[in-house]
């Protein structure tokens, strides 16, 4: 079977080879591709042609000239157990559709003639245009991540009218005020659901995004096949006599939908009772202003952050970390006593399923698909989105009773495992190939 994979990301693997810099947030891209690329170099040694002939097709902003002498005259370069197609792409603006990306990815469809495109994720331009250029139902398979038109809907996660409507001299001038970026959501949404009424098979693993999937498109085959996450989750295990009390771990606080103020509003609550409760949150900060550059920078959504930090004297409990590479998130858990997912829409989060993995107890909204990845009361804690009153009650239950959400947290480790054992997600995958292809 000739497969091409469409990805969001240029892998590390093709990194390496061009000796450029790549993106470290992922993981299962990676663990399906050594898999692949072990598997077929055994089958080579055994004298036999491998199973999977792989070819990727990945954005870049501009080809560098690595690159460009890579391919030389041909569309794609050849790596170590693939075929390399770089397009480009303006992945800072997905809400934009530019159609020369048609003409891009059918030249790499031209070269490789795949029996069989598999794309990563319908949220940039690049799914539909792949989808397009293509134009085999029967031969596409899409795998569902984040469901763009669904986050439109729940993007505002309850914020006041005044911050909803508000501006900033930020927001102005890149054209990001709060109602833009829900715009942009909804563009984004709408070729989402072209995508997906394109495409003949659908991979998802949640009860959420198999309803999703079916309203685009009844006629979709939806195959379950969960995901591998990054490789240094699945070693070392959270205990408790080694993280730091009442310390909270957010994996992501830059824009309304993550839920962040929903935590700061429970906070003084929180401390009531827990008076050295630390908020900590991973990710691009958007509440610094020390300096008039910060001043300059801030959002709305930033600016609303730092109103509810000074209304409710929250400045000695809140840390922002920025940017974390792998090792530096698994470390952030292990040190922390929750992990807490406030989000008012989530499809599977990957932050989620780390903390699961390492055994960290865990809180979460109880929206879109995390009902289908974390138990309730089995494996975690659950509160309706925007509850932040059970959000508190959540917190404080996991500290109050810390024997009881140990024993959560070691099952819900134990299912983790199950989850995203990487062999086993490869070998589902080579199922739903076989079952398109042959």
């Amino acid at each position: 079977m000739r497969v091409l994979w469409l990805c969001n990301i240029m892998i590390p693997a093709i990194g390496e080879a061009l000796g450029l810099p790549c993106s470290n947030r992922e993981g299962w891209l990676t663990g399906l591709y050594e898999r692949l690329r072990s598997r077929g170099e055994k089958e080579g040694q055994a004298g036999r042609k491998g199973e999977i002939e792989l070819g990727i097709c990945f954005p870049v902003p501009r080809l560098p000239r690595e690159v460009i002498r890579r391919c030389s005259g041909r569309p794609g370069f050849s790596i170590e157990g693939a075929e390399c197609y770089p397009f480009v792409e303006n992945l800072a603006a997905p809400e934009r559709y530019d159609p020369s990306l048609e003409g891009q990815l059918r030249r790499a469809l031209e070269d490789f003639r795949p029996d069989l495109v598999h794309i990563f994720g319908t949220e940039f331009p690049h799914a539909l245009a792949m989808a397009r250029a293509y134009d085999r139902p029967e031969r596409t398979l899409v795998g569902l991540q984040g469901i763009c038109y669904a986050c439109a809907e729940s993007y505002m996660a309850d914020l006041p009218e005044r911050v909803i409507a508000g501006r900033t001299f930020r927001d102005w001038l890149k054209k990001d005020s709060i109602l833009q970026q829900q715009e942009k959501f909804r563009r984004r949404g709408e070729r989402e659901r072209e995508v997906l009424g394109r495409v003949g098979h659908v991979t998802g693993r949640t009860d959420f995004d198999r309803r999703e999937a079916a309203a685009c498109n009844a006629k979709a085959v939806y195959h379950f096949m969960n995901e591998t996450m990054r490789r240094p989750f699945y070693s070392g295990r959270w205990e408790p006599s080694a993280c730091t009390p009442c310390r909270i771990f957010l994996s992501q606080g830059d824009y309304p939908l993550k839920g962040f103020h929903y935590v700061l509003r429970a906070l003084p609550e929180i401390l009531e009772t827990y008076p050295r409760t630390r908020v900590c949150v991973a990710g691009s900060s958007v509440i610094n202003f020390a300096s008039w550059k910060d001043r300059i920078k801030i959002s709305s959504y930033g600016r609303y952050l730092l109103e509810l930090i000074r209304e409710h004297g929250l400045e000695g409990h809140v840390e922002m970390l920025g940017r974390l590479s792998a090792e530096e998130m698994k470390e952030q858990l292990l040190k922390s006593s929750l992990f807490l997912c406030p989000s008012s829409l989530e499809n599977s989060p990957n932050s989620l399923a780390e903390a699961m993995l390492l055994g960290v107890p865990s809180a979460a909204s109880r929206t879109g698909g995390i009902p289908s990845l974390l138990a309730e009361e089995k494996e975690g804690l659950l509160f309706r989105p925007g509850d932040v009153k059970g959000l508190a009650e959540a917190v404080m239950r996991i500290w109050r009773e810390p024997e009881e959400a140990a024993r959560r947290a070691e099952a819900g480790r134990m299912r983790a495992m199950e989850l995203y054992d990487g062999e086993k997600n490869y070998r589902r995958l080579l199922e739903i190939y076989r079952e398109i292809c042959l």
